[in-house]
Parts: C-alpha cells; sequence; structure tokens
C-alpha cells in the first residue's frame, strides 16, 4: 500500500496516465493498477525500477528506498502457506489485518473470528462443510489459520480491537449450549484486555442495524484506512475509497451509539449464559 500510494504521488506529479506509464514496459495497465492499490506487487524488481525510470525517479537512494518497500511487500506473510485453501481475496484480507494497527467491527450473524473459541470455529466450519463441500483438510487448515489471527490480540504492541455484537450473533447456537457458554467465557475475559472493547446490540432495541458484517482497519497516518466486507461467496472484498469508509464509518457510529455501554457487555453475556 505504501509503494501504490507513492507511485501514484509520482504519476499524478508527472501528469501521466497508467496507461502512458506502462507503454513498452513489462507491465501491463491492469497490474499496475493493483500495485498502486497495494492489492499486488510487480513480478519482478526490474519492473519497479523500469517504471521509476518512466515516472522519473532516478537518484539511487530513492530509487534504493522504494525498492527496498517493494522487497518488504514481496516477503511471505505466515499466512501464505493457507493461500489454496482460503476464498477469493481472503489472504489480502489477512494480511491487512496483521498490519493493522486499530479495527472497527461489526457482526450481525456470528461472533467475531478474532473472538471465537477454538470449538466454536469448528463447530462454525462442520456445519458449513457438506453444505458448501469443502474438504476435511480445508476445515483443519481454517481453524488452524483463524488461532493463528487471533495472535495479533495479544502480542507485543497488540491490535486495538473494537467490535459490536448483535445479541442474534450470542443467541444463534453455534455447536452446542457448552459451547456458546464456553464462548461467552472467552468473550468476557478478552474484553477485560486494555486494548480490546466489545459491545452488545441488543435485539429490542429500536436503532439502526447493517444488515451484513464489516471490518474498518487502520493503519496509521501514513496508510489509508480500509474497510473489508464478506462477500456472497465466501469470499472478501476491500477497499479504501474515501466515500466507502466515510459511509462505513458512519455506519458504525450508530451502531456504536445504540449498543450497550462497555460496562454492560459481562452481565449480558453472564445473563445469555443462564438462559441458554
Amino acid at each position: 500500500m505504501q509503494l501504490g500510494m507513492e507511485l501514484e504521488r509520482l504519476r499524478k506529479q508527472r501528469g501521466l496516465t497508467i496507461e502512458q506509464v506502462a507503454d513498452g514496459l513489462p507491465v501491463s495497465d491492469s497490474q499496475y493498477y493493483k500495485v498502486s492499490k497495494g492489492t499486488s506487487a510487480f513480478r519482478k524488481q526490474e519492473h519497479l525500477v523500469l517504471v521509476l525510470e518512466r515516472l522519473g525517479v532516478t537518484d539511487e537512494d530513492d530509487v534504493g528506498f522504494l525498492v527496498d518497500i517493494h522487497r518488504d511487500g514481496l516477503s511471505r506473510g505466515w499466512w501464505s502457506t493457507y493461500s489454496r485453501t482460503m476464498p477469493s481475496g481472503m489472504a489480502v484480507y489477512v494480511g491487512l489485518e496483521d498490519g493493522a494497527k486499530a479495527m472497527r467491527c461489526w457482526t450481525p450473524t456470528y461472533v467475531l473470528g478474532l473472538l471465537q473459541t477454538e470449538a466454536y470455529m469448528r463447530a462454525q466450519f462442520a456445519a458449513a462443510k457438506l453444505v458448501e463441500e469443502t474438504t476435511t483438510e480445508s476445515l483443519e487448515r481454517g481453524v488452524e489459520v483463524r488461532l493463528q489471527r487471533q495472535e495479533i490480540l495479544t502480542r507485543e504492541n497488540p491490535l486495538e480491537l473494537r467490535v459490536i455484537l448483535s445479541e442474534a450473533s450470542l443467541r444463534n447456537v453455534v455447536g452446542s449450549p457448552a459451547v456458546m457458554r464456553k464462548q461467552y467465557e472467552k468473550i468476557i475475559r478478552l474484553a477485560e484486555l486494555d486494548n480490546i472493547t466489545i459491545q452488545i446490540l441488543p435485539a429490542k432495541h429500536e436503532t439502526y442495524r447493517c444488515a451484513y458484517d464489516f471490518n474498518l482497519m487502520e493503519f496509521g497516518e501514513s496508510l489509508p484506512t480500509v474497510v473489508q466486507m464478506d462477500t456472497i461467496d465466501g469470499g472478501s472484498n476491500v477497499t479504501d475509497k474515501d466515500t466507502e469508509i466515510w459511509r462505513f464509518s458512519r455506519r458504525y457510529d450508530a451502531l456504536r451509539d445504540g449498543a450497550l455501554p462497555v460496562g454492560r457487555t459481562p452481565k449480558f453475556l453472564n445473563d445469555l449464559a443462564r438462559e441458554i
């Protein structure tokens, strides 16, 4: 993303179109576009150097700095070994999630993956296995990926996570009532961490609700905020368009304002555990 932003700044500074940058180079228009959006990388370091020459960047230090960023972007994250069994777009999302400083999330149907117990994950994947015609290998690797993703909550410099869970996501029984009670216990424990804030939106509240889940990811001042939404086929769609970030930020704020105060989360879950 950082490389893409710099390439776009240089391109616009030179007054060139994407087609003019790519013309005559071993880089297609679509590939350059993907690199500029931070969703892909050039196949070879030499291709970046040629693009930089076209953009008027010849200073050795400047070229070296951008080449280093490109090399870092090509380094394989821990999730790359699982990419074969991931839905479309999921590897990009996991990479962004791993590098995010803060996230704001809304989940109307299931408990957010970063908060799930292993038993809840297994039950969720198993319920979908026959319907989606996935393999046992996909189930196991899905659990492994989700468990490893959760390490961002307790690592050094952990992710700052703010979550709004709908009451429906907590009442929809995944696995069994016993699995759900253990899930409530884990949410209560996680909510005690300084970097995690969890609110619940009760079904009886007359307020705004978004029909689908979304995650707003922030990376600090040097990179734009992005929003991720699940697609109907189980994949993941990510955008950093200003209009979309504004739209989803408004949605999150409305959901937050309609939810219970943070301090009410443990009592709500304990009451639900007794009821279920």
